[in-house]
């Protein structure tokens, strides 16, 4: 994904921002190129397969929950076509300011950790109308489909952390209880990297690209990757998760944590040591 493809892309698919200059964010997502058009703007062209259809969906359905939620979302201004030699679809959004939430800021504080559990109530409390209709955010929170991925993380990474208390976090996952109430509304990608915060305060979230209804357990991942053990209980308190629920979330900040772990970590040290952080936690409980 270069800085040519994407103006040649804006130049010819959105003409009235074709004079605005454009800048690579840099590193940008693991998803996503993501590129800075003037000082307003932001693009995102996906890398992968995997992301093309982020671009549809959050058009669709971000315009529909981001009145409801209590922090800022980034609304699509535009969506692109293939074109150009680019397979796939395409998204300019309004640029957030901000800085990425650290825990070395934010582990320790309960307001943050009070504010992230009303974005998540809020979220879960959205109708669902049509979302079962769709198959890109219908069934997106199945964590046995991640099995066989995360057992053969454990493997890669025994000689770095506790194989044997990573299979004993997964097991554990997989046999709670599956979530038997209504399906709600899920992030799904509910971790440091995509909350943004002003003046040491959680101001937005970012990256709907995992958007999904079902299960809520994937949005516990934010207190095993942000918070801290007083702060996590008082996140798990606000949002009244069961113990079945927090089994099941502990899997998913696992997952999350190798996965990033296994395929960044040795290229990017910001992502060594905020996963080696998740995962310890996710162990811990």
């Amino acid at each position: 994904m270069t800085e040519d493809v994407a103006r040649r892309l804006i130049d010819s698919q959105f003409p009235q921002w074709s004079a605005l200059p454009l800048t690579p964010v840099v590193p940008g997502g693991s998803d996503h190129a993501i590129f800075r058009l003037g000082t307003e703007l932001t693009v995102r062209l996906p890398r992968h397969a995997g992301a093309m259809r982020q671009a549809r969906k959050e058009a669709a359905w971000l315009p529909r929950l981001a009145p409801q939620l209590p922090l800022e979302t980034p609304l699509p201004e535009a969506v692109g076509t293939p074109g150009l030699g680019y397979p796939w679809s395409w998204a300019v959004h309004r640029w957030m300011p901000g800085e990425p939430a650290t825990a070395d800021t934010l582990a320790d504080s309960v307001e943050c950790a009070q504010t992230l559990a009303e974005f998540v109530t809020a979220l879960q409390r959205c109708a669902i109308d049509g979302a079962e209709d769709d198959p890109d955010v219908r069934g997106g929170t199945q964590l046995a489909a991640r099995n066989a991925d995360t057992r053969a993380a454990i493997v890669r990474t025994a000689g770095t952390f506790d194989a044997t208390a990573m299979t004993e976090v997964w097991d554990a996952a997989l046999a709670a209880p599956a979530w038997d109430r209504p399906p709600v509304w899920v992030h799904g990608d509910f971790h440091t990297g995509n909350i943004l915060t002003r003046a040491g305060r959680v101001a937005a979230v970012l990256d709907f690209g995992e958007l999904a209804v079902g299960d809520p357990a994937p949005d516990t991942m934010i207190a095993f990757t942000l918070l801290g053990t007083k702060t996590r209980e008082v996140y798990r308190s606000a949002l009244g998760v069961d113990d079945a629920t927090w089994a099941r979330g502990r899997g998913w900040a696992l997952v999350g944590g190798l996965n990033a772990y296994v395929s960044y970590a040795a290229v990017n040290p910001w992502v060594e040591a905020v996963t080696t952080r998740q995962i310890r936690a996710a162990i811990a409980g």
